[in-house]
């Protein structure tokens, strides 16, 4: 039994070994490029990264001329630069926009909020500042009570507060 089962395992670690077969490239665009299939065929040599079995990709050496060797240089440095890539770039501008955008509107909402808060306040002062009979309801009964004068300036000193922190 235990050679079936070591004949089994030997099996399955050879049948795995495909799946360790890994190229790299960097594809037309500068984006580094893993995958288990070759590069296509318009990837340059020089572009393959590596091979399976950790063969490094094949050194390709050209003879270049005094001339054709000026007249690369600008078009290598016009290009973008290795390892950039132009879709990352674009998502990382959109997610900063959507991220400005969600801060203004938590601006204008919380605005909003202190307006309404101003409004609320100051209608209160005003009403505490009428003389006016104000009514509230106890916390502990439920019932209604009248609000005396030390409790009017309690509640009148709040409201202050209140109108400073909100009427800004």
């Amino acid at each position: 039994m235990t050679t079936l089962h070591a004949l089994l395992f030997g099996l399955a670690v050879t049948a795995s070994a495909s799946a360790w077969a890994q190229y790299s490239w960097v594809d037309n665009n500068g984006r580094r490029v893993f995958s288990d299939q070759p590069p296509p065929a318009d990837v340059p040599p020089q572009n393959v990264r590596s091979q399976p079995h950790g063969r490094p990709a094949p050194a390709v050496v050209r003879e270049v001329s005094a001339s054709s060797a000026s007249a690369a240089r600008p078009t290598a440095a016009a290009s973008a630069p290795a390892g950039i890539d132009q879709a990352l770039e674009e998502k990382k501008k959109q997610a900063q926009a959507d991220e400005a955008a969600r801060n203004k509107a938590e601006q204008l909402r919380r605005a909003e909020v202190r307006a309404d808060n101003c409004k609320r306040a100051m209608n209160y002062k005003s009403s505490l500042d009428s003389g006016q009979r104000i009514a509230r309801m106890n916390d502990k009964t439920g019932e209604r009570e009248i609000l005396d004068d030390a409790q009017r300036a309690a509640e009148l000193a709040r409201v202050q507060k209140a109108v400073a922190a909100n009427c800004n």
